[in-house]
C-alpha cells in the first residue's frame, strides 16, 4: 500500500484536527519534531497555527499523505524566503509519518513526494534546493541522506531536550538543480 499525497489542501477543522492528532502521536513516539514527550494536542496547536498563518499568507506550503483510508499519515510544511538573496531554495519544517505506519516505507514515499513537489508544483519555479535542520542523536540525519540530502553545517548542543542532554542541530540540503 501506498500513500496519496496532496499539495495544498483545504484546510478545514478535520484537517487541523488531523494534523494537530498525528504532531502529537509523532511527538509522543520520541520523533523529533519540535516538542518532548509528553504532550497533547492543544501543546501543539501554537506551533501549527504558525504554520496556518504562513499558508492563509501564502509564504507556507503544506504537503499531505493519506493512507488507504483516507487518514492523514504524513505531513511536510515547506517555508518559503522571504529574504531577497534566498529566494532561490525553501525550508522543510514538521517533516512526519504517523508512527503506526513506521517501517513501511513511507518515509521515503513522503520525501520523494517533498523532492517531486520542489522540483514540479506551481509556484515552486525558482526553488533550486530544500534545506532542512533535524535533532542530532535522533539517527533521522542518516535516513535523510538516504533520500539525497547533505549535511552542510552541525550547530553543536543547539537543542535542549532536557536538562542535560543537548543536541545538535544538523543542517541538510539537497539540491534541487
Amino acid at each position: 500500500m501506498t500513500l496519496t499525497f496532496e499539495v495544498d489542501p483545504a484546510v478545514d477543522r478535520a484537517l487541523r484536527d488531523d494534523v494537530l492528532s498525528l504532531w502529537a502521536d509523532v511527538s509522543n513516539a520520541d520523533g523529533a519534531v519540535g516538542f518532548v514527550p509528553p504532550v497533547t494536542p492543544d501543546d501543539i496547536r501554537p506551533a501549527l497555527l504558525k504554520h496556518l498563518i504562513g499558508m492563509t499568507e501564502g509564504g507556507t506550503r503544506l504537503l499531505v499523505g493519506r493512507d488507504e483510508d483516507g487518514e492523514i499519515a504524513a505531513t511536510a510544511f515547506f517555508t518559503f524566503n522571504t529574504h531577497a538573496l534566498m529566494t532561490h531554495w525553501v525550508w522543510l519544517y514538521t517533516v512526519m509519518v504517523h508512527p503506526r505506519h513506521q517501517g513501511r516505507g513511507y518515509g521515503r514515499d513522503l520525501m520523494a513526494a517533498v523532492e517531486h513537489t520542489a522540483r514540479t508544483a506551481e509556484g515552486f519555479e525558482a526553488i533550486e534546493a530544500i534545506r532542512l535542520t533535524c535533532r542530532g542523536g535522533t539517527g533521522v540525519d542518516g535516513f535523510y541522506a538516504k533520500a539525497g540530502y547533505k549535511e552542510v553545517g552541525r550547530v553543536p548542543d543547539a537543542i535542549r531536550v532536557a536538562p542535560g542532554d543537548d543536541r545538535d542541530d544538523i543542517i541538510m540540503l539537497l539540491p534541487l538543480t
